[in-house]
């Protein structure tokens, strides 16, 4: 006699008709394919068609909660966090800067750019590495020249050479170009260079840019990888000799956009 399932449902490897179950032996492996399905068969009429689990309550009440380990970031030494009201205003210029870039991305993007700007492929990450900081940081070489005398304002097209040892800065003609899967992969790229190495003004400039065009809400891979930013930020911060450390600032700065504008409140500085 079928069962209401097999009315509704029916079998997608029917058995030949006639075949009996009598002389099937569950205990021992199928001689052919017909007789491995009849066993499934067999075992699935042999089984009840509603189970209800025996649970013991005196149990479930002892361990109720599981603790997990959420590693937060190092705490400031004192006087090296900044303030909530200084926190604020940071978060309030972030969010003007988001909103113009999403205005005038269409603008920015349509922009010729120089001949010696040539952006890496997608996959690239040691180009993108060598694009946004430089051969001079890359490959942790000197160079005859500061970073001060990079600016936005100069005509780098004249400069090939100088910015291919610096990198190139993040203008708004190049970034706006970046879709937001490019736009998480050189985050991630730069955050996990910066794991290991110092921070560097060339990298502060790309993260802060890459976070602004970093759309919201965040998928779980950018959660992780701003987290993973905030806390290498915390732990350099926590090794800094002196609050006048030029460094300070822009560890701050990183840490508080991570924390209050994308809202990884558990990695917030707290007031002191």
């Amino acid at each position: 006699m079928k069962s209401d399932v097999e009315d509704l449902m029916p079998r997608l490897l029917p058995l030949e008709c006639g075949a009996s179950t009598e002389d099937l032996d569950l205990n021992g492996p199928p001689r052919n394919p017909q007789e491995y399905l009849r066993q499934v068969q067999l075992e699935a009429s042999l089984c009840p068609e509603v189970v209800v689990a025996q649970i013991d309550p005196k149990k479930l009440k002892k361990k109720q909660t599981v603790n997990a380990l959420v590693a937060g970031c190092h705490a400031a030494p004192v006087g090296f966090s900044p303030s909530l009201s200084w926190q604020q205003f940071q978060v309030s210029n972030f969010s003007d800067v988001r909103q113009s870039i999403a205005k005038n991305r269409k603008h920015w993007s349509s922009q010729t750019l120089d001949d010696n700007v040539l952006m890496p492929k997608l996959t690239d990450e040691e180009g993108w590495k060598r694009f946004c900081l430089g051969e001079k940081v890359y490959l942790g070489t000197s160079s005859c020249h500061t970073d001060a005398e990079f600016e936005p304002a100069l005509d780098y097209s004249k400069m090939h050479v100088c910015l291919s040892q610096v990198g190139f800065p993040p203008f708004l003609s190049i970034v706006s170009r970046l879709n937001q899967s490019t736009v998480l992969m050189v985050l991630e790229i730069l955050i996990n260079w910066f794991e290991e190495r110092e921070f560097v003004p060339q990298l502060g400039r790309w993260l802060y840019a890459l976070l602004a065009c970093l759309e919201k809400p965040l998928i779980p891979e950018a959660h992780s990888s701003i987290r993973q930013l905030a806390r290498r930020c915390a732990q350099l911060r926590s090794t800094l000799d002196s609050q006048e450390d030029q460094k300070l600032p822009a560890l701050n700065l990183l840490i508080c956009l991570v924390a209050r504008y994308f809202e990884q409140n558990d990695l917030a500085d707290q007031q002191e």
